[in-house]
This record gives structure tokens, C-alpha cells and sequence, in this order.
């Protein structure tokens, strides 16, 4: 039966490198093999050997070591740069392999003419240093490169290579691939969850932190959505795959981070655009050292080397560099803690937002009822008053009624025997409590009853209705013993998120379909700086223009639903707690988690992120700025001249130093986490 199963491979993901021979291992391998060519070349110089006071070995065809070996590493170790040069060309884009082929083409050329009787010295020691010092360079670079989208492959690795397939009561096991929608898995405790599903039967915690960032276990039970690639915790689970492959969270994240990564932002256009000025910049001041220092000179030999230099000294790989490897690093490690970004240049915007409006109910509130303050008559214990009101509702579905239950449970109380339970409908319900007779209902029930509330409980409940919350009492052998507020409940991270945006200096505004009471009683609970109440889905988008009008820059929080119009609206559009649901079109940015204080990480990602190209950009130009001219040799008056090996290490070294600063931005997204 296995064997007729459709394979569900997860999507591959782009390497995302502009030609296949770009790898680590291609430079690496290339760099040690012309690296060993090359030691004969440099101990037969003669600069060398002048310089560190030694003669080399002479023998019979002694002089052709230099010129065959040479000739080997520029075939061997030069070929990767010649084949990006071409395509360059080719593209009509001409770049950094352009410069570099040749670069490494006019110093071979001229070796092997002088080599062949062309009055000069030639450049084989330098040729071989420079070639060997490009692999190098380039090799670092490659990896800096893997390095920066290793947390998207690591990804790819979370799924577990097989599953317990349930089969007519046995458990079988498959490889993952071999699974379908509708199969039932089982998940042992410790195990991972091998596909996306729902929880058919059993209880467990599962570990989701390498896929939302949610450090803490979360609870699941029949009828949860389990991720795969999640672990398991304790107990045993049984799991209806609903997604597979692509269609999977991961395969979405996946999709997600490389379409983000291959974005081009408005920073990315600017440095492409440096990029081939710089070029042009190059080969012309590359060809007018050239005659400069010939007709001065005389010297076709130091001529050569003069525009050898600028052509390598001036290669854009920094610049080039400079941008597409802070994406990548942003955008994966970004993935990995519940933050994806679907628009890279809505994310580079979001570092200018002034104004962060979120949708109250699901986002800066649970949405659902929860009870949020308890008063008691003056002769009740506040305990025993939970106890005896969530003991009557324990067999009610009533949404109030599941409210009072869990402030029960959350508060650890055992729940006391009813009898003689009777809903009273429209009141509320009554019931026998170790022999005391108690109704639980709202003021229907208490005009019903011809009771008036306490002077104690009188103002309090006056309060509580301009909030616009829910009121429910406690009625104990016929008098008021407690009342209880009910309202949608806000999220303890809320208050968090709301105080670290606005010592961002980001202003906070909420958005609300509910009353002006409620939505003034939850601004002033987290100290929101501004609120719109009583807005329709319809009416939200027009809020968020009207903000804009102000001269703000909006972000809009919602749940990528009803709140589409605004989120598409707004400067930046951030969908909050989609969950498993990545695919969502109207937001920029999604959400996993329902944690507001990850607006609060998306902001200062985008902030660290840009400074980061920033830096880099600046880095990339200014060192081409001073390095061009030197390599020309305007400082040949005073006895500076950069060799054409030397160009290449400054080079070499420009972009190491533009990786590494790439790569200290995993500091920047960890301390948003």
C-alpha cells in the first residue's frame, strides 16, 4: 500500500547565489591547488629572491616553471572569473567578474608576450598571487554566504524522515514523503510531528520554538492544529495530516524567505546602480592610468600594473555584497522567530513607521470574555464567592458562564456539588450549593428579584458599566453576595508592546468595533495614545488615511482577515497570529505568533536591518573612494605603490569586512527576540 503512495517532497529551496559554480567547496578546492602551483612561481621571482636574499635552484628548463605554471593557474584557478565575465557580457551587465577577468587577462597576456621576447619584466609571481588571493577572498565570501542562509536550510531539516502511519489498529512506518492528507499519525512523547495536522485524539504539550519562536510548551488537544517539525512533549498524540510539502507551514515559511531574499529593495537598486558606475569608473580610470604612466615613464610594464590595479582594487564585490547578505540574514533568522516578511520593501519602510494602529479584539485582546475584577459584599471571603458562582455554572455552556469557570481553574479552586441546577433563560441560573440555594445572572435577574445592590457594590458596578464590560452577580440565600465584570480580556504582552513602542517613539493607536466605554476603558488600561471606536470593517482603512493625511507613517495590525483593506491601506501592513496560515496576501508581514510585542521585534529588526546596509554601503563606496586613486598611483610622488597582489588582499579584505559586518546582524535580530 505504501508503495502506491503520492511522494509529498517538501519544497526545495533556492541556494539563491547568481551561478551554480559559486559555492565554498568550488573556491575552496580551486584556491589550495593554485595556492601549491603557485609556491615554485613565487620562489623563482626574482623580486623574491632579491628581496628575502636567496637564489633559486637552476637546472635545465628551470626558466619555464614560472611561465607553465602560471599559465596553469590562470587556466585553472583564472577560469571561474573568465566564465563570470563572459556572462556578464553576455547580460550586458558588465560587474565585478568583468573587472577581475580582466584584470588577470591583461596581466597573463603581457607575461606571455614578454615571455616570448616582448621587451618587459613579466608578471608571474604577481599573476599567481593575484588569482590565489581572489579564490581566497572569494571562498570567505561564499561561506559568509552559506552561513547567512543556513537558518532557512536548517529549516528544511526539522521534518523527521519517517512516520507511524495508523492502519487498522497497528501502527506502520513510512517515510514521510509517502504520507497524504487524511492519514492518521502517531506521535510517541519526545517525537516530532511529521506533518501539519489536527489532533485527532490525545493531550500533550508540543514544543513550537523552532517554527513560531514560542519558547513555552504549547498545550494541545483534540481538535488543535499541530505543525510539523514541532516536538512533542509527554503524552501520545494522534494526528490528521491535513498539509504536506510545499502546502505545509514550512514549505510556506520556505517560499516565504526566498521570494523575500530575492526581493529587491530600494537599497538593493541604489548599490546595483553604484555597482556599474563603479565599473565604468574603473576600466576608464584603469585605461588612462595606463597611458598616463606610459607616456611618463616609458614603462609598459609599470603602465600594465598601474591598470591591472585599478581594475582589481576597484572590483564592486563589497558593493555587491553589501545588500543581498544582510536580506538574507534578516529574512532567515527573522523566519525562524515567527516573523516573516513578505514585502522586503514594505519591511525596509517599516523602519520609519510613526504610528502603529492595531485591531483591539484577537490582538491587544484575547477575544473572547474573561472576567477581569471581582467585588465582594463586605461579610464574603473573594474565594469562596469564585467557588460558589463557578460551582452553579459548572454544567453551563453560557459564554459567561465558561468565563467565571476558568478564573475558577486559573485560580486553582475545587468546584463544590450542584443540585436542583435550573436555567432561568434570559437570567441567568440557579442552583443548590452544600444546602444553599444560589443564583448566578445579570440585572434582568436582580430586578426579577426586587433586589438592590449594596452601597459597597453600587458605585463599583457604575464603574464597570461606563467601561462598557459585562456585569454578573452572585445571589446567596436572597441577597447580593458578589458581582463579577466580564469583557473581552486584554493580553498580558499587550501592555508590554504598547510601553516598548512608545519609548520607540512610535505612537500607539487602537482600532474597535466595540462601544466608546470599552474602547476607552482598553486605551487607558495600556496607555494608548489615541483610539477609534465603533469603526466597521469597512470604516478601517479610512481611519488608517486619515492618519496618513496627518503626514504619520501607519503600520496596521490586524489578523489579515476583515482588517485586509487596512493592512493593504497602510505603509506597512502586519498580520498578528496567523498561525499556520502564512499565505496571507493583504499583509506585508506576517505574524505567527498572537504576540503583540512582535510588532514591537519587526520594527526594530527593520531598523537594525537598514542600518546594516547603511554601513555597508557606505563601507563599500568610501573604501573605492580612496582605494581607486592609490591604485592609480597619485601617491607615487611619495613613494606609495600598491602591486597588483596588494590591490587584491585590500579588495579581498573590503569584502570580508562587509560579510563580517553582514553576519554581526544575527547580534541585532537576537536581541529583538
Amino acid at each position: 500500500m505504501a508503495a502506491e503512495r503520492v511522494s509529498h517532497e517538501p519544497a526545495p529551496h533556492a541556494e539563491h547565489v547568481e551561478h551554480a559554480m559559486h559555492s565554498p567547496e568550488l573556491f575552496r578546492r580551486r584556491f589550495w591547488i593554485s595556492l601549491i602551483l603557485s609556491i615554485p612561481v613565487i620562489l623563482y621571482a626574482e623580486t623574491v629572491q632579491s628581496l628575502l636574499g636567496y637564489r633559486a635552484p637552476e637546472f635545465p628548463g628551470s626558466t619555464w616553471i614560472s611561465p607553465l605554471l602560471s599559465m596553469v593557474v590562470f587556466i585553472y584557478g583564472g577560469n571561474v572569473f573568465l566564465q563570470g565575465a563572459v556572462e556578464e557580457l553576455r547580460a550586458r551587465l558588465p560587474g565585478m567578474m568583468t573587472l577581475v577577468g580582466l584584470a588577470i587577462s591583461v596581466a597573463f597576456a603581457y607575461s606571455l608576450a614578454t615571455t616570448l621576447g616582448l621587451p618587459g619584466e613579466p608578471f608571474h609571481w604577481e599573476l599567481v598571487t593575484l588569482i590565489d588571493v581572489m579564490l581566497l577572498g572569494h571562498w570567505l565570501e561564499m561561506r559568509a554566504v552559506g552561513r547567512a542562509r543556513g537558518a532557512l536550510t536548517e529549516l528544511a531539516k526539522l521534518l523527521p524522515s519517517t512516520a507511524e502511519l495508523i492502519l487498522d489498529g497497528r501502527t506502520e512506518e513510512i517515510p514521510v514523503s509517502q504520507l497524504r492528507p487524511g492519514d492518521v499519525v502517531l506521535v510517541r512523547p519526545g517525537a516530532k510531528v511529521p506533518a501539519d495536522g489536527v489532533v485527532e485524539s490525545g493531550e500533550s504539550e508540543v514544543n513550537e520554538a523552532m517554527v513560531t519562536g514560542e519558547s513555552r510548551p504549547v498545550a494541545k488537544r483534540p481538535g488543535d492544529r499541530v505543525i510539523g517539525g514541532t516536538v512533542n512533549g509527554n503524552g501520545s498524540l494522534r494526528i490528521r495530516v491535513t498539509h504536506l510539502g510545499a502546502e505545509s507551514f514550512l514549505g510556506e515559511v520556505m517560499r516565504t524567505v526566498e521570494q523575500a531574499q530575492q526581493s529587491r529593495t530600494r537599497m538593493q537598486r541604489l548599490a546595483d546602480r553604484v555597482a556599474f558606475w563603479l565599473v565604468l569608473v574603473a576600466l576608464s580610470v584603469g585605461a588612462l592610468s595606463f597611458l598616463a604612466w606610459l607616456a611618463m615613464t616609458g614603462s609598459l610594464t609599470e603602465a600594465v600594473a598601474r591598470a591591472v590595479t585599478v581594475m582589481v582594487i576597484a572590483c564592486p564585490h563589497a558593493l555587491g555584497l553589501a545588500i543581498p547578505l544582510v536580506i538574507a540574514i534578516s529574512t532567515a533568522l527573522s523566519a525562524q522567530r515567527g516573523i516573516l516578511v513578505r514585502n522586503r520593501t514594505a519591511f525596509e519602510r517599516a523602519r520609519l513607521v510613526t504610528t502603529v494602529v492595531f485591531d483591539k479584539t484577537g490582538t491587544l485582546t484575547r477575544g473572547e470574555l474573561g472576567v477581569t475584577d471581582v467585588a465582594v459584599e463586605r461579610s464574603w471571603n473573594e474565594v469562596e464567592a469564585v467557588r460558589l458562582a463557578a460551582s452553579v455554572e459548572a454544567e453551563s455552556e453560557h459564554h459567561l458562564a465558561r468565563a467565571i469557570r476558568r478564573l475558577a481553574e486559573e485560580r486553582r479552586l475545587d468546584l463544590l456539588p450542584a443540585a436542583k441546577v435550573e436555567a432561568l433563560p434570559g437570567r441567568g441560573i440557579q442552583a443548590e450549593v452544600n444546602g444553599r440555594r444560589a443564583l448566578v445572572g445579570g440585572p434582568q435577574l436582580l430586578s426579577e428579584l426586587q433586589l438592590a445592590l449594596p452601597a459597597s457594590l453600587a458605585e463599583i458596578a457604575r464603574r464597570w458599566d461606563e467601561q462598557g464590560k459585562s456585569i454578573v452577580y452572585l445571589i446567596a440565600d436572597g441577597s447580593i453576595a458578589a458581582a463579577f465584570a466580564l469583557a473581552d480580556q486584554i493580553r498580558p504582552e499587550s501592555y508590554q508592546a504598547v510601553r516598548l513602542l512608545q519609548q520607540m517613539r512610535v505612537r500607539v493607536a487602537m482600532l474597535t468595533g466595540d462601544s466608546e466605554g470599552v474602547a476607552r476603558w482598553v486605551a487607558r488600561e495600556l496607555g494608548i495614545d489615541e483610539y477609534f471606536a465603533q469603526v466597521l470593517p469597512a470604516e478601517k482603512a479610512a481611519v488608517v488615511k486619515q492618519l496618513q493625511h496627518r503626514g504619520e507613517s501607519v503600520a496596521m495590525v490586524g489578523d489579515g482577515i476583515n482588517d485586509a483593506p487596512a493592512l493593504v491601506t497602510a505603509d506597512v501592513g502586519i498580520a498578528i497570529g496567523a498561525g499556520t496560515d502564512v499565505a496571507i496576501e493583504s499583509a506585508d508581514i506576517v505574524l505567527v505568533r498572537n504576540d503583540p510585542r512582535d510588532v514591537v521585534n519587526a520594527l526594530r529588526l527593520s531598523r537594525v536591518t537598514y542600518r546594516k546596509m547603511v554601513q555597508n554601503l557606505l563601507w563599500a563606496t568610501g573604501y573605492n573612494a580612496v582605494a581607486i586613486p592609490l591604485a592609480a598611483g597619485v601617491l607615487a610622488p611619495v613613494g606609495v605603490v600598491l602591486a597588483p597582489a596588494l590591490g587584491a588582499l585590500l579588495m579581498s579584505l573590503s569584502t570580508v569586512i562587509v560579510a563580517i559586518n553582514a553576519l554581526l546582524l544575527r547580534r541585532g535580530v537576537a536581541a529583538t527576540a
